[in-house]
């Protein structure tokens, strides 16, 4: 692996290193006693989605004014132009989750077999470094060079790798599912049932659909990255939250999730709509496919569309 930099694992045959290691870190054997790590890691994204779906189902129940400007469609809206009822987006949700956690059963590794040496992969990588560092001032603090590029900068690469895999994966794929008219009609389609998109209709997918987009494509960014467990909970949780959001239904200035990326839940609500949807495919992290391929769709240009389209029938 990479690096065990979020690793703890289930070790039964050496001791964990706890040494010098950042506040991340814990060197307990379990994040939660008695509950293997693979089990956290199938549980995490589950309460992700619905804690957070939660919270948007509430606002979405309230009736505050404040609230109002900072919605993309008005209440009714989604309520006369979805064509799939709420209790049938939970229940396709739920089958979906369910499909996540047997197969991260069946292929995700518990890591008993052995206990991190966080200390010697440290020392293995100042020894890589050392020659590159001979003769600069970082030579004397090359142990410190290599503790920072163990517990910082191998795991931040790990999880924006893991990040850009995700995003290839699924821009691909969805793009290919709506140019090819008989996936969008057999399998996308049911996503696009919702014209107005909110939290917790995120996974709302034909089962075949979500395996090939969310599951394959997850389980491929943490084989392409070396993602131990730990990494996993983390990367598994965090592409939760982003993808709640990004169908959250609302503008929201001070939602850390849509403030760090372009694709938010205004960017993906513009591929819901019936003049944006061979656009924005991105999701759910970056959007640099669709600026690279020219796929990219602003609020303006979906509107002054509209407006062409609006005066070309007048």
């Amino acid at each position: 692996m990479i690096s065990d930099a979020f690793h703890a694992g289930n070790a039964t045959i050496a001791p964990y290193d706890c040494g010098d290691t950042p506040f991340y870190y814990t060197c307990r054997q379990r994040l939660i006693e008695d509950i293997p790590d693979i089990y956290v890691a199938l549980a995490a994204p589950v309460l992700a989605y619905w804690g957070l779906s939660l919270v948007f189902h509430y606002m979405d129940t309230r009736d505050w004014k404040w609230l109002e400007k900072h919605r993309i469609h008005e209440s009714a809206e989604v309520k006369s132009k979805n064509l799939v009822t709420r209790s049938q987006v939970v229940i396709a949700v739920v089958f979906q989750h369910l499909v996540q956690t047997l197969l991260g059963l069946v292929v995700l590794d518990d890591e008993t077999a052995f206990a991190p040496t966080h200390q010697a992969s440290v020392n293995h990588i100042a020894s890589v470094l050392a020659p590159a560092v001979r003769g600069l001032p970082l030579e004397s603090r090359v142990h410190d060079l290599a503790y920072f590029v163990y517990w910082w900068a191998l795991p931040s690469l790990q999880l924006f790798g893991a990040m850009v895999v995700i995003d290839t994966w699924q821009y691909f794929l969805h793009r290919w599912m709506h140019t090819n008219k008989w996936l969008y009609r057999h399998f996308h389609s049911w996503h696009h049932r919702l014209y107005v998109p909110y939290a917790f209709g995120a996974l709302y997918n034909h089962p075949v659909e979500g395996l090939l987009l969310d599951t394959l494509g997850s389980f491929a960014a943490e084989i392409a990255t070396f993602m131990t467990v730990r990494q996993q909970i983390v990367l598994y949780t965090v592409a939760t939250f982003k993808t709640v959001d990004d169908h959250c239904g609302y503008r929201l200035p001070w939602d850390p999730l849509q403030m760090i990326t372009a694709n938010n839940a205004d960017y993906h609500d513009i591929h819901h709509q019936t003049a944006g949807i061979k656009a924005n495919f991105a999701q759910p992290f970056f959007i640099h496919w669709d600026t690279v391929l020219g796929t990219r769709m602003t609020r303006s240009e979906l509107n002054a569309k509209r407006s062409r389209k609006t005066a070309k029938a007048e």
